[in-house]
């Protein structure tokens, strides 16, 4: 799980958005002080006022743009992952969703037929589906036991040809 969100970059990303978030709040909330120094023997120093200098607006907007691009990553990747971005190919105005889809669905084709017996009717069960499947359907359309199901995957995981991407209670797995 760990690993999983380092590697798609959330962990990173939701770093970079806390320290970005505290350097920024830390630099809003505490603006130098404008210090004016006036007379001729008798130097008297008074404090004018708090204002920002020049480089402390650049540091404010250079954390505000790192804050907010982490933010944005984050906020697209988790609708990528929750599926609320999977549109329907069909619906592609010039036709090349449409291609990829058939083009992915053949390699997926091409691979379920050099798998095992095992194998192979997991993997059809999820193409079947349109290559994303919640794990416990493959259960229930298959007669597979969950811990057979569960074995075959991490099988077919470990070769590359699938990921299993954890959402709420259980996994869906998706064909690569």
């Amino acid at each position: 799980m760990f690993l999983n969100a380092l590697r798609n970059g959330r962990l990173i990303a939701a770093v970079v958005l806390v320290a970005s978030t505290f350097a920024l709040g830390v630099q809003l909330l505490n603006p130098p002080e404008l210090v004016v120094a006036a007379g001729g023997d008798d130097t008297a120093v008074e404090t004018v006022g708090y204002y920002f200098a020049y480089r402390d607006v650049a540091v404010v907007a250079v954390f505000a743009a790192v804050l907010s691009a982490s933010a944005t990553f984050l906020a697209l990747d988790a609708r990528r992952s929750d599926g609320a971005t999977h549109s329907d190919p069909e619906a592609g105005d010039d036709g090349t969703d449409a291609v990829d889809k058939e083009r992915r669905r053949e390699s997926w084709e091409e691979t379920a037929a050099g798998l095992a017996d095992t194998e192979r009717v997991v993997y059809e069960t999820a193409l079947e589906a349109g290559g994303e499947i919640p794990q416990r359907d493959i259960v229930e359309r298959t007669d597979l036991s969950k811990a057979t199901v569960s074995r075959t995957l991490s099988s077919l995981e470990s070769r590359g040809l699938l990921d299993r991407e954890r959402r709420g209670m259980g996994n869906v797995v998706v064909l690569q």
